[in-house]
Parts: C-alpha cells; sequence; structure tokens
C-alpha cells in the first residue's frame, strides 16, 4: 500500500467546481479505529453545505468532504476487535470519504448486507444513520401510524418512505414532478406533487400526520404544524429554505404538539454506536432479504465530484448519488 493516496479537496468555499483531486498522506487509525480502502463513497447534502461553507468539519475530522463509504478494511487500531483487514464493510465517516482510503471509528462501520454491491452499500450508512435515529428513536413512529416525509424522492426520503412502510406506518410523501411522485408511489407511499396539491389540506383530510420528518424549513414550519394530528410529532433534520419564521406556538400547547430535531455529525461516537446497533438488529435483516434497499441514481468517478455535486444540487436526481473510487 502506497504512504499516498488520490482525494478530492475543497480548494476554497463556492461552487462545485472549487472540488479538485489532490494527493493527501494515507491515514493512520487510531486505536478504536479502522482504515477502510473505498471502494465507493456517498455523496450527501452535508458535503455541498461544507463545500459551500455552511458547514465546518468537527474539531479532529478530516477537511475532506464525504460522511459515508464502502470498502475493504484495510488495517485495524490496537483497541478493534469487531473487524480484520480484508473484511468488506460500509461507514460512517467524521469526513474524508472522497479519497481512495478514510479511517472511522470501528463501531460507526457495518458489514455489507447480503446480495448488495459496492456502490449500493456505500449509498446506506448517512442516510439510514439519519433515517433511524431521527424517525425511530427521536420521532418514535409506531405501526398504524401516519407519517408525512418531505422530499421523499431523495435519499433521505427514499429511506424513511421504505422503513417506515416496513414497520406497518401509513406513509405520505411530497416531491416536485411526476417521476419523483411515482418513485415514491412505488415505494409504498401516497405521494403528494406539491406544485399541484396543497400536503396541508392532503394530511387533515387524512386525519393529519403523526410524525412529519422535514428537512425543507421556511414557511413549511407553520404549514407542518397545521398538518400534524393532535399530539404529533415535527422533526426537523435540515432548513433548505432557512431556519427562522414567524410561528405561533400556542398551538404547540393546545394541540400537545412536539417540536425536535438532530444532526448527525456532531453526536459523539457513543451515540453513533448506539444508531449502528440499532441498525445491525432492525434494518440490516430487512436489506439481507431484500425487503428494502437503497434507491440509486448515478455513479460518477471520483475525480468528477464537482459533477456529481452538480447533479445533487440541481434536484433531479431521485435516490443516491455516488463516487467510483476504484
Amino acid at each position: 500500500m502506497s504512504d499516498t493516496m488520490t482525494a478530492i479537496e475543497i480548494t476554497s468555499h463556492g461552487g462545485p467546481e472549487v472540488l479538485r483531486p489532490t494527493t493527501r498522506p494515507v491515514p493512520v487509525p487510531g486505536p478504536d479505529q479502522i482504515l477502510i480502502a473505498v471502494d465507493h463513497a456517498g455523496v450527501n447534502r452535508p458535503d455541498a453545505l461544507q463545500r459551500a461553507g455552511a458547514y465546518n468539519p468537527p474539531q479532529g475530522a478530516s477537511d475532506l468532504p464525504g460522511l459515508e463509504c464502502a470498502g475493504i478494511v484495510a488495517a485495524v487500531g490496537s483497541g478493534v476487535t469487531r473487524w480484520d483487514v480484508g473484511d468488506r464493510v460500509c461507514a460512517l465517516l467524521p469526513g474524508g470519504g472522497y479519497a481512495e482510503y478514510a479511517v472511522t471509528h470501528g463501531d460507526h462501520a457495518l458489514r455489507i448486507p447480503d446480495g448488495l454491491s459496492m456502490a449500493q452499500a456505500a449509498a446506506l450508512p448517512e442516510t439510514f444513520f439519519t433515517v433511524w435515529t431521527n424517525v425511530f428513536d427521536r420521532g418514535a413512529l409506531r405501526g398504524g401510524e401516519r407519517f408525512l416525509v418531505h422530499g421523499g424522492s431523495s435519499g433521505i426520503g427514499t429511506t424513511a418512505i421504505q422503513l417506515a412502510v416496513a414497520r406497518g406506518a401509513r406513509v405520505f410523501a411530497t416531491a416536485g414532478s411526476p417521476e419523483k411522485v411515482a418513485a415514491c408511489a412505488a415505494l409504498g407511499a401516497e405521494a403528494i406533487n406539491y406544485r399541484e396539491a396543497d400536503f396541508v389540506e392532503a394530511l387533515r383530510a387524512a386525519g393529519g400526520a403523526d410524525l412529519i420528518l422535514d428537512m425543507v424549513g421556511g414557511d413549511y414550519l407553520p404549514r407542518n404544524i397545521k398538518a400534524l394530528a393532535d399530539d404529533g410529532r415535527l422533526v426537523q433534520i435540515a432548513f433548505l429554505q432557512g431556519p427562522k419564521v414567524e410561528l405561533n406556538f400556542a398551538q404547540l400547547m393546545v394541540r400537545r404538539l412536539t417540536i425536535t430535531g438532530s444532526t448527525l455529525r456532531p453526536q459523539s461516537d457513543l451515540a453513533k454506536s448506539r444508531i449502528a446497533d440499532a441498525l445491525r438488529a432492525e434494518v440490516w435483516p430487512l436489506l439481507d432479504t431484500g425487503r428494502i434497499a437503497p434507491v440509486m441514481d448515478e455513479t460518477f468517478a471520483l475525480t468528477d465530484a464537482a459533477a456529481a455535486h452538480a447533479r445533487m444540487e440541481a434536484g433531479d436526481h431521485i435516490g443516491k448519488i455516488v463516487l467510483k473510487v476504484r
């Protein structure tokens, strides 16, 4: 193994064009870390935010973008007992996925599910960690409840639809084109084209949402409150339209509503390890049997990371975009 590797760095804050290939030293795993020879890396919205200067990496994390990957364990730290060199894994990363090698905590890696390719496996960690902790831990979604996910054709959305359907919820999803609506419907959601219909009216007609997962923010916030059933919960995971809005909080009291949210990357190693344990027990069996699977959009070469970001930000993709590293 060489001491250096090809990686994609953020040369300055800006558009996709600031992503450029570079040569970096291969990282060395710490005592509880593993080194992964990256085969494919996932592309996610936080990568674009970091590129634009709106989402700084946590202290000690790589400055390279990339929060998930799939590949082969190339080295293990002295305290790692779960993995051996040569194991096939997909992993949540603190950063650094747009590279030939990446390091992460050993407990944040999971085996590649049966029948899935490296490309598919690279599309799992960031979205599945995010959906599990927000929809089922914080949101406490139960079978029989009504669940609305905005951006239903995104990586997060397609994952949330499948997991919620698999656990017996009645799922609604918003999307902005006939193709995206069809993709959501194919996964089992009652899909709403937000350009043609009011999701608030649709949910109120169904009895209101028991849980909403939102990444839009902005003027969706008061509309989400209206779309919730009494005792409903709103989980916020991003603010594509901004985090500030005027909101009548009296509705929370009168209707006993809950607003919560989280971001994944700044959470502790222990918190992420617990999410990984839940995924191993509750979700990986569904992936092994093909009950659920990542929805894949397009694969780009590592050196075409700028084009991958341009596609993601254009908003035409359905499912996950990944980079082929090897």
